[in-house]
């Protein structure tokens, strides 16, 4: 039994859909949380969260008899109760779907809490959840807002898809619902099907294709498939979808419609695609901001709370913020089924336990950087390095970012995996790769030689707060968890030249290639940027970097994208990142306090020891 002596010690946990997590609060304040994907190295890892479990307890000195409960974020007998009423009564043709579905239940959904009790070896109490209302609380609860309105939006949770709830000082009061076949998210998922990217993680391949295209389908989208009331409720047409006989989910008057068959992932984009990508995009923006309409009509806040795989949709969070409709929008930096967990152990300990919540200038999150050092993982930086044959170079933090912005500003990219983990899907600078946004040349080579995929997708800025006003419209907002898209301002931008790129598989990588500012390397094709905004409290080490690399360039904006390759998770325990290190053409490694050059290494140092993921994500 650990000596720290606490109130209340509530363990949340999401697992058994996709992207399962782990989450600890003490006494109702935050301490740890992390995706079990960056342990096992699956991608989106949907087992229970036993590697994510240990290390938040690991992280507050707690042993399991400590806890006061463990909290589920949604309740596996709802959920079945949905699959039950939707695939198996009066529907033979879902048979196969249902019979395939309750294979999987039976052994190890519907028993999680037995399988929790395992799992710790002690008979501890196992708190059922409500998926939506586990992530209003995930939205609410580390807000920096005393009251708000919260509005959720995903696939499916057990029946509700779509939520809106009130905060205020006495809790969470759920107000209205959409219910399951009618989802945004599995709406928005089709289409990425149809395109041919994969459910669950290609929806950001989407999101990043449709600038290419133009809305010509929207007409199509609403009057065939999705009715959008005035009161922001909406419903789909059944006569299009299949989502109780196939795991398409949609049919063959689904393609029909568009006129061109579902794209398989081998094929070339065609600007077909794009302009289906554009259209989806419009809808779910429209949807987005007539929800969030309602939900200021119900609650009267000028604060919004969000929270849903949906959320994570940064064009229509942007959307929604300049729209003037809150003077406060704020996103759970976990805002998908992984953040579920961190839902499901607020509410338990504000809404069951009591624990008084204290409202925070900036948010509760501490930056999300809520997972573990690079070291905390297995073997320590300094023992695999020496085991690697690495040379590498120790220095301060000062120094680090002083020689980070050198080099970026020469043209390298330069990989950083120090401090705590990130937890939601964006890196932060802990685990990011960085790079140069004024050079053309830089966001083909990030996609093509660094990431490994597609050529068309786009980069984000980081840049500090007190700059971002110059290069961003982002007016009072701050965005630093990479969650809001806002506009190059006007004064940076160019017109690209106009060229017949054609329609072939190379149209895009084309077009990607045209500056359309004087930072062409995070400036999409609408002007779009996906910022986030670094503050000195927050992240002081990223801060510094920037700031390094103003002094040097003039220019205080960096490219951050996550530090992985494509179909593997971001990279988590120190020799996650020298194996991804050493596999791209990354040039810089900064490892905890370590610098690690490929340009001082010995050809044989620098052959990596395990396989790397390439496979479509």
């Amino acid at each position: 039994m650990s000596e720290k002596q606490v109130r209340t010690a509530i363990l949340g946990v999401s697992a058994q859909y996709h992207d399962s997590a782990a989450a600890l609060v003490l006494d109702g304040e935050i301490v740890a949380a992390a995706h079990e994907e960056r342990f096992t190295r699956v991608k989106g890892d949907a087992s229970l969260p036993e590697h994510a479990m240990r290390y938040v307890l690991r992280a507050a000195d707690l042993a399991p008899e400590a806890l006061t409960a463990v909290a589920f974020y949604e309740s596996p007998f709802a959920k079945l109760d949905r699959i039950v009423s939707t695939q198996a009564v009066g529907n033979l043709a879902g048979t196969r779907m249902f019979a395939h579905s309750i294979g999987s239940w039976l052994p190890h959904k519907l028993w999680v809490a037995r399988n929790l009790r395992d799992f710790f070896g002690t008979d501890i109490p196992v708190l059922m959840g409500d998926h939506h209302l586990s992530h209003a609380a995930s939205a609410f609860y580390p807000s920096p807002h005393g009251t708000a309105a919260i509005l959720t939006v995903d696939g499916v949770g057990e029946w509700t898809t779509t939520s809106i709830a009130h905060g205020r000082a006495d809790g969470i009061e759920l107000l209205e619902h959409i219910e399951y076949p009618n989802s945004l998210g599995m709406l928005y998922s089709a289409f990425t099907l149809y395109c041919g990217f994969k459910i669950n993680s290609g929806e950001y391949k989407l999101m990043g294709l449709a600038p290419y295209g133009k809305p010509r389908f929207l007409d199509v989208i609403f009057e065939e498939l999705l009715h959008l009331g005035e009161d922001g409720s909406y419903a789909l047409n059944p006569a299009y979808f299949a989502y109780f006989t196939s795991p398409r989910t949609y049919n063959e008057r689904f393609e029909r419609l568009f006129g061109v068959p579902t794209r398989s992932a081998k094929e070339p984009l065609t600007q077909h695609y794009a302009d289906i990508a554009a259209s989806i995009q419009a809808a779910t923006d429209q949807v987005m901001l007539a929800l969030a309409r309602r939900a200021k009509e119900r609650t009267g806040e000028r604060s919004l709370c969000l929270a849903g795989g949906v959320a994570l949709n940064v064009v229509s969070v942007g959307a929604i913020e300049r729209s003037g409709l809150f003077d406060s929008v704020w996103v759970q930096p976990a805002a998908g089924d992984a953040g579920g967990a961190l839902g499901a152990a607020l509410q338990a300990a504000h809404s069951l336990y009591g624990e008084p919540r204290v409202v925070r200038s900036g948010d509760s999150m501490h930056g999300s950087l809520l997972g573990p050092t690079p070291s905390e993982l297995g073997r320590s930086a300094t023992d695999l390095l020496a085991s690697y044959g690495l040379q590498a170079r120790r220095l301060d933090d000062a120094a680090l970012a002083q020689a980070t912005a050198a080099a970026v500003a020469s043209g390298s990219v330069v990989a950083v995996a120090k401090g705590r983990m990130e937890y939601g899907p964006r890196a932060l600078g802990c685990r990011s790769i960085l790079a140069d946004p004024r050079d053309p040349s830089m966001q083909l080579r990030l996609n093509l030689k660094t990431k490994f995929r597609e050529g068309f997708r786009p980069f984000a800025p980081i840049v500090r707060i007190e700059d971002a006003g110059t290069y961003f419209e982002v007016g009072p907002h701050e965005s630093p968890y990479m969650l809001k898209t806002y506009y190059v301002k006007p004064e940076l931008r160019l017109v690209p030249q106009t060229e017949d790129f054609g329609d072939d598989g190379d149209r895009f990588y084309k077009v990607a290639q045209q500056v359309r500012s004087t930072l062409p390397a995070i400036t999409h094709q609408d002007y779009s940027a996906r910022v986030q905004t670094v503050s000195a409290d927050r992240h002081p080490f990223m801060h510094e970097v920037l700031g390094e690399f103003s002094s040097l360039t003039g220019c205080a904006v960096l490219v951050n994208t996550s530090f992985n390759v494509r179909g593997e998770p971001i990279v988590a325990s120190a020799e996650d990142a020298l194996e991804c290190f050493l596999h791209t053409d990354v040039d810089v490694l900064v490892l905890e306090e370590y610098w690690i050059a490929k340009a001082e290494q010995s050809p044989e140092a620098l052959k990596p020891r395990r396989a790397s993921a390439r496979a479509d994500d």
